[in-house]
């Protein structure tokens, strides 16, 4: 395999993607398997030209990408700006299949369109990157649909962004330009996938077994009234908690009940939405199961600082001498520097924990990610996939 990743601050559209364009063919010297670019809002308006010249100067076998708030490319996260990021993979043993997928909602639910014939062989275990148009794509029915035709493959991407209306945020792939959907591939075959989700929230408090529960609503937490368990945690928290909980309350809920114990990236995390005082009941921003483990959770930068790190961590050392060669990031758009008090927060963590690495990715407005051995779409995330030496286990 070979990676590599550059990023551009030019304003000019079209010498930023000549410049990108040559410096990849001189540094991988052959047509990549795939490429992945995102470009900010400022350049929009040359979209066309600029995946038409990558297109014609790569000559790459799948070609994929969006606009976003933000751009991340190699050391840096321009969050203003104009900004084009590029990255090429060559994968060799791998197969690579892109889709276009679009959907209508019907008397019988959202029908999907667009889905491939072509199938990995059955032996192999594929993985999803996905870059998906967030007015027009239903994040819970796609990831549904994926899981009910691929059970465990994890899914990863970003909801493209830069701009607020429909139509206006734009994907690619190979020659054509998208406004609705999502563009992704699905690949397989000899290489390693590994997964860092950081949802930045750090856990207060108790466990709790939900006792009774409504849709979103939590009535009732280990036998209790639900507002009561809460109340009796946030007593017991410390005057630093109880500012990030006032700022916010998020609950964290375990997808995983057969674990035998249950540790951080074990829990979605999903905010508090509501109170009401006199039954004593939550509501969250998910359905709630009785039978489920939750806790509450805080989230400041210095928690999602500690937090991907020590994710980044763990995920090295399970690597051991398999190291990650090659990154991409897709962070939440209320991240960066105004949420971590410093630039270049996520990729700076990538570097100094996996070292001098090809990343690129992009500010999102909502992060698909796997948590256990489900798919989710989160908020306040960074999703990192990381490409590593040796086939899928």
């Amino acid at each position: 395999m070979n990676f590599w990743s550059g990023i551009s601050t030019e304003p000019e559209s079209l010498i930023a993607v000549e410049k990108l364009a040559s410096d990849a063919m001189q540094a991988i010297g052959l047509p990549p398997d795939l490429c992945v670019f995102f470009i900010s809002s400022h350049h929009r308006k040359a979209a066309s030209e600029i995946a038409s010249h990558l297109k014609q100067t790569l000559n790459a076998g799948v070609l994929l990408g969006c606009t976003g708030e933000g751009i991340i490319g190699s050391t840096q996260e321009v969050e203003q700006g104009p900004a084009i990021s590029l990255w090429t993979a060559n994968l060799p043993g791998v197969t690579l299949l892109p889709f276009h997928l679009t959907f209508q909602e019907d008397t019988q639910g959202v029908q999907l369109k667009g889905w491939p014939e072509e199938r990995p062989p059955r032996e192999d275990h594929p993985f999803f990157i996905i870059l998906a148009e967030p007015f027009s794509t239903p994040a819970a029915a796609l990831l549904s649909f994926l899981q009910g035709k691929f059970p465990f493959a994890p899914t990863l991407g970003g909801m493209a962004g830069g701009a607020r209306n429909p139509g206006e945020n734009l994907l690619f792939l190979n020659d054509q330009i998208i406004k609705e959907g999502c563009v992704g591939i699905m690949a397989h075959g000899a290489i390693r996938l590994e997964t860092v989700v950081s949802q930045g929230c750090r856990p207060v408090g108790d466990r709790f077994l939900v006792t009774s529960a409504e849709r979103n609503i939590i009535h009732e937490l280990g036998g209790r009234p639900a507002l009561q368990s809460v109340k009796e945690t946030y007593g017991n928290l410390s005057e630093q908690e109880k500012r990030l909980a006032q700022e916010g309350l998020h609950v964290g809920v375990a997808v995983d009940e057969q674990l035998s114990h249950f540790g951080r990236g074990d829990f979605i995390i999903r905010s508090l939405i509501g109170i009401d005082q006199d039954s004593g009941s939550l509501s969250c921003g998910d359905l709630i199961k009785e039978g489920q483990t939750v806790q509450l959770q805080v989230r400041d930068g210095e928690s999602a600082r500690e937090d991907l790190r020590l994710l980044l961590e763990t995920r090295k050392n399970e690597l051991g001498e398999a190291r990650a060669e090659a990154a991409l990031l897709f962070s939440c758009n209320g991240r960066g520097q105004s949420f971590f008090g410093s630039p270049h927060h996520d990729i700076g963590a990538i570097r100094e924990r996996l070292g001098d690495i090809p990343v690129a990715g992009f500010f999102a407005q909502g992060e698909i990610g796997p948590i256990g051995r489900r798919n989710f779409l989160h908020g306040f995330t960074a999703s990192i996939v990381l490409f590593c030496e040796g086939g899928s286990d």
